[in-house]
């Protein structure tokens, strides 16, 4: 029986331990959306979108949106780097004959017929075009990062290459740049009570690695806990996100193993591929044809020169993509991960916590099976408002990283009173503290995320990502938009990150949002408001107001089917 759009022809599953249902025997296979649900989905948005139509892989609507760059807009933004660009150079050239005072790093005249340590395009752009905005960036907070921060000011008599604290403090600044998603990075509250008892029992530090004297028994408690949370044999602890993927990726994967990952990884990731000595291979974002064009090349050719088969195939995806907003298609990629007899690994930082109806991240909000997905990968820096990360999967797998990964080996475990804010923060989440306020913060968490991006859009803004992802870019576009946007916005007295080249490709500059279970309507309205008198102010309401269904790719009902062995 084919299955209607959303639906799935499976019968129901048995419950996992942490909740999700699995779906072992569905068939991997798509269907074409009906007429009636593309018509509905043409006139339920204003924008044009590459709108993704929902198959018998997906229990849930599936939307994201990615509007085109107006033609007239990115002419502008290319003409304002050249600009930009032609400035730079008479500038360079004005501090070579030193008309005018040289600020940045140079070589010493000694080193002078020496290999340039230091010049390159991206220290140019550094030098020239990152300076005019410096002021956007290493904001100085001295607060809570809650739904409001106070923010120590400054001033620069240099055009920043220097800055000088004024003394005065910014008081009540509207957060929307912090990853706090669930509100428990605060001085207040249940977990702030056991992160204090638990520093005055343990002290701050381990002084030592997990392997010699610094495994204590919070750091095994947290592990059961999170293994339980996600619904996995093992997991492990680390005390840095960044390290976990870095360090992990090298020790699962090696010279004759092919990686294949998203082309906005995470850099972290693409750090972890690079060190591993592993053959890497780029597939479009999201793009699942891209993906299974590059599995079926590795099957057939295998390794170049030799044609040996690939040692392993590993896949690299997170589960919100931190730039974009966006959300993995996951259902599609385990179903290419069964099809090709590859691996998967899941980056959750930004998603754990942040999706599904109980916090248990993408896999959840997909009610996939936990045991699909080979490594969960995800941090304790957002969502549970504490630091490092986890690696999460079968217990031979855990086991192993803990003698091979280099975080588990060399790195200092995590500090005792940051242990016990995750624990009380996770169990809070599970339900465990006998409240509901971690099913409240989830639910408030998705209303806040629907309620601002839906605003936005009513505003005429360019708004990409998924309708449920709290990370929410908005774009700039222009070089001179990114550092007024967020003067304007700390005028109005709301803090905002703005990104440019090169964490976004050089036309794509944008303002990035993420909500918060801890804004309340009020602060949200308070802050659309300004958003909306900025963007009217700066000309940023660039929408056409059309929206393009579209079906990237053709139709196989078969195409996702798992094979057996």
């Amino acid at each position: 029986m084919r299955p209607g759009p959303g639906g799935c022809c499976c019968r129901r599953r048995p419950a996992l331990p942490n909740g999700c249902v699995a779906n072992g025997e569905l068939k991997n296979g798509y269907v074409r959306s009906s007429p009636a649900v593309a018509a509905a989905s043409a006139t339920a948005g204003s924008q044009i979108h590459h709108v993704t139509q929902n198959g018998g892989l997906y229990k849930r609507p599936f939307n994201e949106a990615f509007e085109e760059t107006p033609m007239l807009v990115a002419v502008l933004t290319y003409v304002g780097y050249g600009v930009l660009t032609l400035f730079g150079y008479l500038r360079d050239f004005l501090r070579h004959w030193r008309i005018e005072k040289c600020h940045h790093a140079t070589e010493r005249e000694e080193q002078k017929d020496f290999v340039s340590l230091y010049q390159d395009f991206e220290n140019f752009y550094t030098r020239n075009l990152y300076m005019r905005i410096r002021d956007n960036w290493n904001r100085p907070i001295c607060s809570v990062p809650g739904a409001k921060v106070d923010i120590m000011e400054r001033h620069s008599h240099d055009y920043n290459w220097s800055f000088k604290y004024t003394g005065n403090i910014i008081k009540d600044v509207i957060n929307m740049g912090s990853y706090n998603y669930l509100g428990f990075a605060k001085n207040t509250g249940t977990c702030k009570e056991a992160a204090a008892k638990v520093l005055e029992e343990y002290g701050a530090g381990v002084c030592s690695t997990r392997q010699e004297i610094g495994n204590l028994d919070k750091h095994e408690e947290l592990e059961k806990l999170v293994a339980r949370f996600l619904g996995v044999e093992a997991a492990m602890a680390y005390g840095m996100g960044f390290a976990t993927n870095s360090m992990n990726i090298p020790a699962i994967v090696g010279k004759g193993c092919l990686i294949l990952s998203d082309e906005l990884n995470h850099a972290s990731l693409v750090l972890g591929a690079r060190l591993s000595g592993a053959t890497i291979r780029i597939f479009k974002h999201n793009n699942m044809q891209s993906l299974e064009k590059l599995l079926k090349d590795a099957i057939v050719y295998g390794q170049p020169r030799t044609r040996r088969p690939w040692k392993k195939i590993l896949i690299l995806v997170e589960g919100i993509y931190s730039m974009e907003g966006s959300i993995v298609r996951l259902p599609e990629v385990i179903a290419l991960k069964k099809k090709y007899k590859s691996y998967l690994y899941l980056d959750e930082a930004h998603s754990i916590g942040a999706l599904g109806p109980t916090g248990r991240g993408v896999v959840e909000y997909f009610g996939l099976n936990p045991e699909d997905v080979d490594v969960m990968m995800g941090t304790f820096t957002k969502s549970f408002g504490a630091a490092g990360g986890y690696i999460g999967g079968r217990k031979e797998l855990v086991d192993y990283l803990r003698t091979h990964s280099h975080s588990a080996v060399y790195a200092t475990s995590l500090s005792p009173p940051v242990v016990e804010q995750i624990i009380t923060s996770m169990k809070c989440i599970m339900g465990e503290d006998g409240t509901n306020l971690g099913k409240e913060c989830v639910q408030q968490l998705a209303e806040n995320t629907r309620y601002f991006r839906r605003r936005l859009k009513e505003m005429g803004f360019i708004i990409y990502g998924n309708e449920d992802s709290p990370v929410v870019p908005l774009m700039l576009y222009m070089p001179a938009k990114i550092g007024a946007f967020g003067r304007e916005m700390l005028k109005r007295n709301i803090g905002v990150v703005v990104v440019g080249f090169p964490a976004t490709p050089i036309i794509e500059s944008r303002a990035r949002f993420c909500l918060s279970a801890s804004h309340t309507k009020e602060i949200l309205d308070t802050a659309l408001k300004q958003i909306d008198e900025v963007g009217d102010l700066l000309q940023l309401k660039y929408s056409r107001h059309r929206l393009v269904p579209l079906l990237d790719r053709p139709f196989d009902e078969t195409t996702y089917e798992e094979t057996e062995d």
